[in-house]
Order: C-alpha cells, then structure tokens, then sequence
C-alpha cells in the first residue's frame, strides 16, 4: 500500500523513526522534572518542534494540521477559521482554554465550550499509554477527555480544587483521511480536554503491548469530526469513537470505519488493508455495514453481503485474530401512514445472526438494542441522540449510548467456547449521559452573514426544470422524498405492475412505499400508474405523511372548511395548521412543478425551523 508521510511525500514502509522525541511534558510553570519538557501557552505545535498546542492560528499555517484524522478530529466552525479564539492561559496549575471568557463573547449558548487540544509526535505507529494529571480550578460538572481522532476516554466530574491522575490506553495508526485515496503515516498522540477551565498538569506518553480492537464500517461508526465552540447535541458522532470509554484499559482501539462505506468499497479503497497489515494473533475485528450496502442492489443482504461478510471472517481467522459481526445501528425511522417504527435494516440484522450461528462467530445485536431504544423513546424523544435534522447519524450523546450498547454484548460474547481471549472480559458500563435539550445548531453572527458556508444544506428545487407542467405522481413522491431527506434506494421489489426495475422512478417508488407515502386511493389492482397527473390534495396527502416520518403533525387548533376527500382530511387539515397549504385552495386541480416545488420549500422551512 502506498503511504504518505507527514511531509506529503510517498513512503512504502510505515515506520519513520523520529530520534529525541519527548514523551513527558509538564504545563505548571517552574514544575518540569529531570528529562520532562516544560510547556508554556506560546508553544503551539510545529512538526520541526514535534509538540505543542494547536489553534486555529498553526491550523491555518499547516494543511496537514488541517485533516481532522491525523489530528484532534475538532475544528472551528467556518465563520470562526480566521480568528483566533482559543486563548491558552496558565496559572500553578497548568495550561488551559479560558472556555467561559470566550464563549460568553461568541454565542448566547454558554453550554458550549473551547477544547484544549496538545499534540505530541511518537517514534512509531502502535500501543501507547498516555496518562495525565488534570487539576479542577472551579467545579467541572461535565469533564471530557478525548484521544487521538476524538475518541473519548473519559467522562466525569471534578470538585473545585480536586486533581485527576488517570491512565489510557491509545492506538496508532495509518489512516486514509476522507477525501483522500492514499493512506497517511500518524505518528502523534493527540489529546483534548474539554470542560469549564481545567488545569492540564501533566503529560506521559510510552509504548506498550496491548491487544488491539479494530473496527470495519460506516459513517455510524467512524471517528466522525466536531466543530467547536463544542456541544455534544449538535456534533456527528460514530459509536466507535465512544468506545474507548467503556474499554476501561483493556485493550486498544483502532477504528477505520469511514462515511458511505459498503462491504465492498471498504476493501476496494483500501481501509482494510491497514487492518491487515497491523492485526496481531489475539486481536478482534468488529464489522458493522448494511447502511450503505442496502442503497446497492448487488450488496442485499441475502446476496453481496452475506458473501462479503463470510470473506472477512475467513481472512481475520487466517490471522489468529477473532472476527465479530455487529448488527447495524437503526435509524429513527417511522411509517407516517401509523406512526410505526419502519425497520429498513432487518434483513442485513438477520443475515448477520444467520452468518454468527453458521460460522460460530459472535454477533453483537446492535440493531436490536437500538432499535427497541428508539422505540422506547418515540420520533421526537429519539432526535436528542441523533444530529439535528438527521435520522440516520447520532450526536455524541447517541453514540455514547449505542458504544454502551456494544460493550455490553462484547462482554459477554468475547470468550467462546473452546477459544483463549486474549483479555478480560469487558465490563458493562452504566452510567448515563445526561442529555441537554439544546440541540439547535449555532447560527454565524450577523456580520458574517455573507461568508460561505462550506457545509450549509442547498435550497430544495432551486434549479427546477419545467416548472409549468403539470406533476406526475413519480415526480411527486421523488420532491417529498428529497425534502425529507429519505436515504435513496436503488432496490425494487416489484411491489406494482406497471412499475418496472429500470424505469428511472423505481426506487424512489420503493423509498415511497417503505415509508407508508402512498394512500391507498392511489393503487389499482396492483397498479399505482407513475406517469398520472397529480391533484393537490394527492400531493399534499403524499408530503404530509412524509412529514410524519420526520415530526408529529401539529395539533390543529381549528377545524379549516376544507373541501377534500375524507382519506385526505387528516394530513390537509396540518397542512392548513403549519402554513403549507390554504384553506381556500381548489385540492380536486392538478398541480404544477413550480407550486410543489414551493410547497416543498415550506416544508422544509417548518421541518428544521421549529426544534427538532
């Protein structure tokens, strides 16, 4: 495999001895011991020094500093990349981001926080205990320590005055950033502290032996990046990263998923092959795809996945290493039809167990646990573990519960019969993060109104193409699919006869379907007839019962006189509610592509302006 060193240049080997590389840092003015380095506030991070902070101002001088996987995983949000507002202070008791000052003077959400981010350069990519002392100057309600790509290690509290001395477990290793094709050389131990103010003391970093758990999947597993000033409700968070906080030491966590991967493309680009050449006799391998390979048609799960899947049992075997199959995370999905859970990933969650009881593999049932937790707490009590405005990808606070869900299978599931684990099993890990309700994403001030925004969602349908004609009901349900943000399927089950495999609609007929969009009106002896003009009413039945699968209908605080049919009275009458229809309008006309299409936008507006 192709390499790519810190300096941007191409290596085949993975190791590039660094000589003198400090392992001991001291951040107490005067405190530095025999062979530890003093650090102060002005020592950001080079890689001519090998150690330091990093900030906005070394991010913006240094592209690599700049790929959140060979980083912090942490980064400003754009409207703040050209100031400098993380302001490192030290006092007797270390260094630390005066987060309080600064957020007071950036937003009205002083919930939210400036990380202290330290970096420091290893010899080589492999196991190291990092432990550190932190000091509480004030009482940190909520403290949090994350490692290397914005793992978190540790969770908890301090009283004021009280002084942490703990001890990780940290992988590293090469890892292919997104958006790239290559893989990079990491040989740094990045560390973030996240809280009011808390004091970073001390620093040790040394290599030991330790078994190594990897991890294969998608974007719901993956070490996703956050921006900050931080909050754990509004940041992209994949169960993999949270996991070391469970793992309490006893072994290494090395996660490769990556956003959009299938059980295909994460050997084809390349992110397997780094789990192949580092995987030791003794070692585990966690597989969770389904999300991405369910979008595919030669991935279903009776067919590509299923043979995928085997392929990678035989081959981390072939390594004396232990595979173990994870159901995928479910979505909080919902039938606006009736309100009922819509599982789309059972099949890929049945194949995984039918696979586990063949190979004798063991099988963690995420599906299961998260399936029934979302359940239990309903479309709209879901949303706070999700990011805002996603369905499908949690915020730190999910991915902390669904890496609980994860450890406490792997507890009981890592010693098989006739097997030697290679450690301990995992104790389960009980304690709750409490959620905050605010989960609004933060709005760049006035004055920064004009600048791009890099991640910002487009305007739905701004660039409609004959806007006069008259909708179709494929058209129709393709808008409403689009405005909800349905995940695409490409898969069709010939569910109607007059809709075809090829034909250029039938998944988003399939998507339609699944989802419970289509009234039963609309269906004639098998057929649903996707070429036929749509009338307004259909139109709005359709995109109301979308919006159900997204956010409860409002309660309708007068009855609207409304001249439509009874199946359709429920869904126009909110549509009346919230603004998206008009209780004068003609519902039995046909509708255009332009005045869906400005429905569609109103939809839009009232399913992400009001909360979540």
């Amino acid at each position: 495999m192709k390499i790519v060193e810190a300096t941007g240049h191409y290596k085949t080997g993975h190791h590039n001895k660094k000589d003198c590389l400090c392992n001991e840092f001291t951040f107490a003015p005067g405190a530095a011991g025999a062979g530890a380095q003093q650090v102060t506030p002005e020592d950001l991070y080079t890689k001519e020094k090998t150690w330091g902070f990093l900030t906005e101002a070394n991010r913006r001088e240094d592209p690599l500093l700049q790929i959140p996987e060979l980083n912090t995983g942490f980064d400003t949000f754009y409207w703040y990349r050209e100031k400098d507002i993380t302001r490192i202070t030290q006092d007797v008791s270390g260094c630390y981001a005066d987060s309080l000052c600064i957020v007071n003077e950036l937003c009205a959400d002083g919930s939210r926080r400036i990380p202290l981010s330290f970096k420091a350069d290893v010899p080589l990519s492999g196991n190291y205990k990092v432990r550190l002392k932190l000091t509480a100057a004030v009482e940190e309600e909520e403290l949090l320590i994350f490692l290397g790509r914005r793992k978190l290690f540790y969770r908890g509290r301090l009283s004021a005055g009280e002084v942490l001395e703990t001890e990780f477990l940290l992988n590293i290793s090469d890892i292919i950033p997104r958006g790239q094709v290559a893989a990079y050389q990491d040989y740094s131990a990045a560390i973030t502290i996240i809280g009011k103010e808390p004091r970073l003391t001390n620093v040790a970093i040394y290599p030991v032996e330790s078994p190594v758990i990897y991890i294969a999947g998608d974007s719901t597993v993956t070490d996703q990046s956050a921006e900050y000033p931080y909050a754990p409700g509004t940041s992209y968070c994949g169960w993999g990263q949270m996991l070391p906080a469970f793992i309490d030491g006893k072994a290494a966590v090395s996660n490769h998923a990556h956003s959009g991967l299938t059980t295909e493309s994460f050997r084809s680009e390349g992110h397997y092959q780094i789990i192949l050449d580092h995987i030791q006799k003794g070692d585990y391998c966690l597989f969770q795809f389904g999300h991405n390979d369910q979008k595919l048609n030669h991935l279903r799960a009776e067919e590509g996945y299923r043979e995928n899947l085997i392929t990678y049992i035989e081959e981390i075997r072939e390594k004396e290493a232990y595979p173990i199959l994870v159901t995928p995370l479910a979505r909080n999905s919902w039938r606006g039809a009736d309100g009922t859970y819509n599982d789309m990933l059972l099949p890929y969650a049945c194949v995984c167990k039918e696979i586990g009881k063949t190979l004798n593999v063991p099988v963690l049932d995420l599906h299961g646990k998260s399936k029934e937790f979302v359940i239990r707490q309903g479309l709209e009590g879901a949303k706070f573990y999700y990011f805002p405005g996603d369905f499908t990808h949690s915020n730190d606070y999910g991915a902390y519960k669904m890496a609980g869900f994860v450890a406490a299978e792997l507890s009981e599931q890592l010693c098989l019969p006739g097997q030697q684990s290679a450690h301990d099993s995992i104790p389960e890990y009980t304690d709750e993060w409490k959620i905050s309700r605010k989960t609004n994403l933060p709005a760049p001030p006035s004055n920064m109104d004009g600048m791009d925004n890099p991640t910002a969602c487009p305007i739905v349908f701004q660039d409609l193409k004959r806007p006069e004609e008259w909708l179709t009901r494929a058209e129709a349900m393709d808008m409403v699919i689009q405005t909800m943000n349905f995940f695409p399927i490409n898969v069709y089950n010939d569910m109607f006869e007059d809709v075809v495999g090829h034909e250029w609609y039938a998944g988003t007929v399939e998507c339609a379907a699944q989802n419970g969009m289509i009234p039963n009106t609309m269906v004639m002896e098998k057929k649903i007839f996707p070429a036929k003009e749509i009338t307004l009413q259909e139109f709005l039945c359709i995109a109301m019962t979308g919006y159900k699968c997204r956010k409860y209908l409002p309660v309708v605080q007068k009855k609207y006189r409304i001249n439509v049919a009874s199946w359709a009275e429920e869904e126009i009458q909110a549509a009346c509610e919230i603004g998206i229809a008009a209780e004068e309008a003609d519902f039995n006309n046909l509708i255009s592509r332009k005045n869906a299409a400005d429905i569609c936008k109103r939809l839009y507006v009232s399913l992400h302006h009001h909360g979540n």
